[in-house]
């Protein structure tokens, strides 16, 4: 129970920064000693994710409120937005999931690409490209003043988020947040707009990523059972359940740290912590982690 409110607070705080949570997630439970890839960890991850998800449905209600549901016409506009996005991250995120099981794994028995999910070596290089996105994005508006922050998104901006979030699913490391703000920053957004619709995102996304993993778990639970080391599912769903309460507190204090970052004008900080903590997982890996 103690290293799930851990790795709680660890991905709460981190989840909504785009510094990838998935990533510092890894790491703790690494330096812990338990498996990233195992199905119980896996759940627990994305049981982290709803607390989250939850922390920005509270945090963003009033400003989507005003944004998208005060009429008809808004609420439609952002309808379509969401499921153009949406569906742009299904088909670049399956794509790239089917050519990675398909070329990596190829003569593989079981070829998920979970698997991939506890390797360092894969995590440090996607936590210095976020960076670089981040840092570029964010030196950008800085000198430019990128977007107009009166202007609604445009299908343009939401297509370029959708499909970086699709090119996110896959790699632990490339932070969701941090690359789909950037993404929709370089495109012309508003800052405040991408970050306001890319939380919206991951409020969509969040559930069939749940009951994904939920499958993912009950057939390895199968199999365990099968093969006399049976999983024990309920101490797996408890503690996912505790962890998500425990994400939630931590979520909502990362976000009003976020916006504040966001208002300020200091986005590039978190490039340069994405390639520092690069740095340092690399180190890690190195060192047989």
């Amino acid at each position: 129970m103690l290293k799930v409110i851990v790795l709680a607070i660890v991905q709460g705080l981190a989840e909504l920064l785009p510094v990838s949570s998935s990533a510092h997630v890894v790491v703790a439970e690494k330096l812990m000693g338990l498996n990233p890839s195992s199905p119980q960890m896996t759940l627990l991850l994305v049981m982290l994710h709803t607390g989250t998800m939850f922390a920005v449905i509270a945090f963003f209600w009033n400003k989507w409120k005003e944004a998208y549901f005060s009429s008809g016409k808004a609420f439609k506009r952002f309808a379509v937005l969401v499921i153009w996005a949406t569906l742009l991250t299904a088909v670049v995120g399956e794509g790239l999931k089917k050519i990675i099981e398909k070329t990596l794994f190829r003569g593989a028995e079981k070829a998920e690409i979970e698997q991939l999910f506890s390797h360092l070596e894969l995590i440090a290089p996607a936590l210095a490209a976020v960076g670089v996105l981040i840092l570029i994005a964010g030196l950008l508006e800085k000198r430019r003043m990128l977007g107009n922050s009166e202007r609604s998104l445009t299908t343009r901006e939401a297509a370029w988020m959708g499909i970086v979030q699709g090119l996110a699913l896959p790699f632990r490391g490339f932070s969701r947040s941090g690359s789909t703000i950037s993404a929709g920053m370089l495109a012309g957004a508003a800052k405040e707009r991408a970050e306001e619709f890319s939380f919206a995102l991951a409020v969509v996304l969040t559930p069939p990523v749940v009951g994904r993993e939920l499958l993912r778990l009950l057939k390895a639970s199968h199999a365990a059972a099968a093969s006399g080391a049976p999983i024990d599912l309920h101490a797996a769903l408890v503690g996912s359940l505790l962890g998500m309460v425990f994400a939630f507190a931590a979520g909502l204090i990362a976000l009003k740290w976020l916006s504040a970052w966001l208002e300020t004008g200091r986005w590039y900080i978190f490039g340069i912590y994405c390639v520092i903590a690069s740095g340092v997982v690399f180190y890690l890996h190195t060192q047989g982690f």
